[in-house]
């Protein structure tokens, strides 16, 4: 198949998790009855974002929410991507995202490798080391459309991932993320654009809608940036569901067009994973 639907749920997130995952689990039926073939939620789609609240929310995985995103997944025959939710694992709190097949099953948990400490004077400090420890795989899925990559917001930030996943055949990079007032306007679009320019791939970015109510106010803006790093399609800040049509044949051929997987040095330069 050469074309397939992505969704991208830019969901309000609420203090109350039954209803936000309740919430979430009605936007995916609405997303596969418009004939989505892979869906994403936002990151932390099950709780408020910040430190205070990642304890409190935290569950196992698979445990109440997750257990919701397989039924969905299962009950609408799609690829779920769950955004990302606090997980607690042996003491230790992650955040995490959970994908589930057409059956149901769990195919790969990503745990965001690299935690958001950031502090921009004026603007806003965040720690997510507080309280989160990184995970430490990369994470890649397999759809009878293309390889999918995955990452959580900050992730986007290290080219070097997208690298790897790109050499290891993705042709779909998937980033939830809650960027902020200060870095969404300067960077959400940019890196999302740069990712995809640099290895010839589609990135989608799911985000919370944004609510100026909350302690971290997400910047929404859901996006989907085909290879030659043009938007194909951006949200507003209201929660909504994005759609897009990811057409593979496109990707071949800005790959052929201007083929840098063939031209690079690898006499000169490599970048290489650690871990399988």
């Amino acid at each position: 198949m050469a074309t397939f639907r992505l969704a991208l749920i830019q969901l309000h997130v609420s203090a109350i998790k039954s209803d936000n995952v309740s919430r979430a689990c009605s936007l995916v039926r609405e997303a596969a009855k418009q004939g989505a073939k892979v869906v994403s939620l936002p990151e932390c789609f099950n709780s408020p974002y910040g430190t205070n609240y990642f304890p409190e929310y935290a569950e196992k995985i698979p445990g109440e929410s997750t257990q919701k995103l397989a039924e969905a997944a299962k009950e609408n025959g799609i690829y779920l991507i769950g955004g990302s939710i606090p997980e607690e694992d042996a003491g230790k709190l992650y955040n995490t995202c959970a994908v589930f097949g057409p059956d149901g099953s769990l195919l790969v948990k990503h745990r965001k490798i690299h935690l958001f400490d950031i502090d921009v004077p004026g603007k806003i400090t965040f720690q997510e080391s507080k309280t989160l420890s990184p995970g430490d795989s990369l994470s890649t899925f397999d759809t009878p459309y293309c390889r999918v990559g995955l990452g959580i917001c900050y992730d986007m930030r290290f080219a070097e991932l997208a690298q790897i996943y790109a050499q290891r055949g993705c042709q779909l990079l998937v980033y939830p993320g809650a960027f902020n007032l200060t870095t969404g306007p300067a960077h959400w679009e940019l890196l999302q654009r740069a990712r995809a320019v640099d290895n010839q791939v589609y990135v989608a970015t799911a985000s919370p809608a944004r609510d100026d109510k909350a302690s971290y106010v997400a910047w929404g803006h859901s996006t989907v940036v085909d290879p030659w790093g043009q938007v194909l399609t951006r949200a507003g800040t209201e929660e909504m569901i994005l759609y897009s049509d990811i057409d593979l044949k496109r990707l071949a051929e800005v790959r052929q067009q201007i083929p840098i997987s063939k031209q690079k040095r690898a006499d000169l330069y490599a970048v290489e994973a650690k871990k399988p």
